[in-house]
């Protein structure tokens, strides 16, 4: 069920604007748990391979069990090998983090948004991409990006509704 309270718009750095990206993906999904819960297994991100089959090899550089202000980590989503560094981190409420190659400037953005709604939590995900490797997901298949997103909102909302 999608929410049909107002959504949030998103907002991300500078060189990070959906109205001139490469590639943009929003997703949206009720979950019937407390935000807290679906928080706990967002920044739990070692853990994601255990139930969202998109992401491996989740390593979070400092060797901490979870993600916080200014991680690091490194992980194969969509078959690419990332490096990501949170930029955004407001407990309960929104995380945002940079995607890159290791070794290049970061080209995608990716945000969770948290809000209580109707006695659940509305989860809603965001991502920019922008440069070669967006162009060519685009090109290849436009809607991977958001199929991926819809099944790791599927797979959270399974793992926080069941845990």
């Amino acid at each position: 069920m999608i929410s049909q309270t107002a959504r949030p718009r998103f907002t991300g750095p500078d060189g990070f604007d959906p109205a001139t990206a490469d590639l943009f993906s929003h997703n949206a999904l009720h979950i019937g748990a407390s935000c807290e819960r679906v928080w706990h297994h967002i920044v739990e991100a070692t853990k994601w391979p255990e139930w969202y089959p998109n992401s491996k090899d989740v390593q979070i550089v400092d060797g901490t069990p979870t993600l916080a202000a200014g991680s690091l980590f490194r992980w194969t989503t969509f078959g690419l090998p990332l490096e990501s560094k949170i930029n955004e981190f407001v407990p309960y409420t929104r995380i945002g983090w940079f995607g890159y190659a290791p070794g290049t400037s970061p080209t995608f953005y990716h945000t969770w948004y948290l809000q209580a709604e109707g006695g659940g939590c509305l989860v809603v995900t965001d991502e920019v991409g922008k440069g070669k490797d967006a162009k060519h997901l685009r090109e290849t298949d436009e809607a991977l990006m958001h199929r991926g997103h819809d099944l790791w909102l599927a797979m959270l909302r399974w793992i926080s509704e069941s845990n």
